[in-house]
């Protein structure tokens, strides 16, 4: 049975944990059986906590789905043995705290330049959760590429004693990456978002042409759908800066576009030739 947890007190160290702010589909399932793959008989915790530090002053806070007892249900489903889901005050309890976990430069751009302050605020609670639950592995998704890039350097850099895993992103059968998000969008904007995943596609299905050829192909579908994105780049997921021409290895393409009254982002992992 799965056991909802409102105090950090009463957690024990567990094998994996899945970060989350809840409203789960079935991309957070995916990451929830990984978890549950990667701790074996050990406990699993999964966290539900919408985080007040990773929203700027005009973003969506206040209404974004909060769906405790669905999410609970879900978690339960996919083998979870706990849900910690504490209140602002239990992470956060002498207010918004004076120090915080700086995302660098790393942090200021695509997603950073766009919403300032945000992985600041994102990388503090993931910081904090994981001193709270003390995993062996925490299992994020590659939908949000440029936060699962962010840390895995800080648990690099500030020598996190924790296995940073990723699971891929689960799409809808017409391509649309799965997010919280999309219960915002109405009809016609969630036909507009195929733009995303399709000037993705289409980068893609060049890769073997090298780098230029995937942005290029990329721009193309995105101008032939009309989507005006706020970035459509091809990135270095190390550092996520722009990934030279010659670029070889792992390598990222990555895009953000406001659909209707909704921001969406998606990307694809790519590979280019042999890793130098």
């Amino acid at each position: 049975m799965t056991e909802l947890v409102h105090h950090a007190g009463d957690l024990a160290p567990c094998g994996a944990v899945v970060m989350t702010m809840g409203a789960l589909h079935e991309g957070h399932a995916s990451l929830i059986r990984e978890a549950r793959r990667l701790a074996g008989t050990g406990t699993v915790t999964v966290t539900v906590f919408v985080n007040p530090l990773q929203f700027g002053a005009n973003e969506d806070l206040d209404r974004y789905p909060r769906t405790l007892e669905a999410d609970v249900e879900i978690a339960a489903r996919e083998g979870a043995d706990v849900v910690f889901a504490p209140d602002v005050d239990e992470v956060y309890p002498g207010g918004q705290p004076q120090v915080r976990v700086s995302a660098g430069p790393m942090g200021e751009r695509f997603e950073g330049a766009a919403r300032p302050g945000h992985f600041d605020g994102m990388l503090t609670v993931v910081a904090k959760l994981l001193h709270l639950t003390r995993p062996e592995a925490a299992v994020f998704g590659q939908k949000d590429a440029q936060q699962l890039a962010l840390i895995r350097r800080m648990a690099t850099d500030l020598n996190f004693p924790v296995r940073i895993a990723a699971a891929p992103t689960v799409r809808e059968p017409d391509g649309l990456a799965l997010s919280s998000r999309n219960r915002f969008l109405t009809a016609q904007d969630r036909v507009q978002a195929l733009a995303l995943s399709r000037a993705l596609f289409a980068g893609r299905d060049k890769a073997a042409d090298g780098p230029q050829a995937v942005r290029a192909a990329a721009l193309a579908e995105a101008a032939a759908t009309g989507l005006s994105p706020d970035y459509l780049a091809l990135v270095d997921p190390a550092d996520f800066t722009e990934a030279a021409p010659d670029h070889t290895g792992p390598a990222v393409l990555a895009v953000a576009a406001k659909v209707g009254a909704t921001r969406l982002i998606d990307n694809i992992p790519l590979e280019f030739g042999a890793a130098q």
